[in-house]
């Protein structure tokens, strides 16, 4: 090998301190993107329709625990109880919950069966700003059941 391949294939010690340089903005720079609510009502709808198979939903039944107003978006506390006997022929498979302000409209899901007794989860969320929360209980014979609660955040928990 001769001299003047070997110089050709060795990079300067700029040349790698310029492309490690490069390299820490460019990730540095994706962090400080500002990131703005990408859910919508109808993201979430969409969301729900998805994992409900289309089927038609029904308001009631879901009840929607959230308080009025939310201090701290990044722990809201939420309880999710759905009118059901949970019995082994009439019991909540499901539940899924989506938000319509945060970046992303899914929250969170459950899978329920007739062992658990009781329908009734809780658990805590981050919410970007003020807006709905809904949840979608599918049920045993393939319905859905639907609940609404708005929630007023005075500080955001997702980079608000």
């Amino acid at each position: 090998m001769s001299t003047k391949s070997t110089k050709t294939a060795v990079l300067e010690r700029r040349q790698v301190l310029k492309g490690v340089g490069f390299g820490a903005l460019a990730l540095a720079g994706t962090g400080l993107a500002s990131r703005e609510a990408l859910a919508t009502p109808e993201k979430a709808t969409e969301y729900l329709a998805k994992m409900t198979g289309g089927a038609a939903s029904k308001e009631g039944r879901v009840t929607v625990k959230l308080p009025e107003i939310a201090e701290n978006g990044r722990t809201v506390p939420i309880t999710i109880s759905i009118d059901s006997p949970m019995t082994d022929n009439d019991y909540v498979k499901s539940v899924f919950v989506v938000a319509e302000g945060n970046p992303s409209p899914e929250v969170i899901s459950f899978t329920m069966s007739p062992a658990m007794g009781k329908a009734e989860v809780s658990t805590r969320m981050r919410l970007g700003k003020t807006q709905n929360v809904r949840a979608a209980a599918i049920m045993s014979d393939g319905s859905v059941f639907t609940g609404t609660k708005q929630v007023k955040v005075t500080i955001g928990g997702c980079g608000g």
